[in-house]
């Protein structure tokens, strides 16, 4: 038997094979759809591709924290070969999904160790890999909870977004200040440290977006993550549904940071939805120093 197994929700973004690859236990995500009265599972009866076209279509989506049985569902599934369980779901400050799992994990006796390390998308990915090395490594599931949560806010995301219109969707912003930047072509630059999606700076131009998140990033790593190097930062390339501009944005930070090798990823389907297809980002999450 196997002693510690990891676990995490699809916001981490691993696809159902890259998580069998792994061995990752995976919850997914729920979303609902307009008048549709059907419950959609990301990865399930879910695809990436059909999320997009509806979110294009301009339905209503309303996202969801996992229901109580389709967690535990999970859990008992790795515990049959697990003695332990590590699970990694996405921020506390971006959903209540991580405080529902506290409290069921509250019946497992310690069994499971619930990580409230505040990431989504790429960098919970990262703290889920992290996470397997470490377990690899002989740790317990408290100990990985520990580790992963005193490096919680070793982690940065910035987001350009294409348009306001999600964001005044969702009530982020209000209609007169989504027309007055849709009509100077502004594109907002995000920004996810710790629990919050923040608003960090406006740009004019696609070309002093980019610029805004390198630099940003650049700072990022030089005074928090201990440098320029791929021996300490995951950095990745990441986009909302704009595969065509993948590979340039890529070769961009890659020229940016030519000492850190570049990984390309995918927004997390719960980001997009409130900020809509076509935003380009980039991430990065410090190395743990694993022994």
């Amino acid at each position: 038997m196997s002693k510690v197994a990891v676990v995490t929700d699809t916001n981490a973004g691993f696809s159902n094979e890259e998580a069998n690859g792994y061995g990752i236990g995976v919850v997914p995500m729920p979303f609902m759809f307009g008048r549709d009265e059907t419950t959609y599972y990301e990865g399930v009866n879910l695809t990436r591709e059909d999320f997009f076209r509806r979110l294009e279509n301009e339905e209503q989506i309303m996202t969801s924290q996992p229901a109580p049985n389709e967690v535990l569902k999970v859990w008992d599934k790795y515990l049959e070969d697990h003695d332990e369980i590590v699970y990694i779901p996405m921020s506390s400050g971006l959903s209540g999904s991580c405080q529902s799992a506290m409290m069921l994990s509250s019946d497992y006796d310690g069994k499971v160790q619930v990580v409230n390390n505040q990431r989504i998308s790429v960098t919970q990915k990262a703290s889920v890999l992290d996470a397997c090395r470490l377990a690899e490594a002989g740790n317990n599931a408290e100990e990985i909870k520990s580790i992963l949560e005193e490096a919680k806010f070793d982690a940065s995301i910035y987001i350009m977004l294409d348009t306001l219109k999600y964001l005044k969707k969702g009530g982020r912003i209000t209609p007169a200040a989504a027309a007055i930047g849709s009509l100077l072509h502004l594109k907002p630059v995000l920004t996810i440290k710790g629990e919050r999606l923040d608003a960090f700076s406006k740009a004019r131009t696609v070309s002093q977006g980019r610029n805004t998140m390198l630099n940003a990033m650049k700072n990022d790593i030089d005074r928090l993550y201990g440098g320029t190097s791929s021996e300490n930062v995951w950095l990745y390339a990441v986009h909302a549904n704009v595969p065509e501009a993948e590979e340039e944005w890529a070769s961009q930070i890659q020229e940016f940071f030519p000492n850190i090798h570049v990984e390309k990823d995918s927004l997390s389907l719960s980001i997009s939805c409130h900020i809509g297809p076509g935003a380009l980002a980039i991430a990065c999450s410090r190395k743990l120093d694993i022994k």
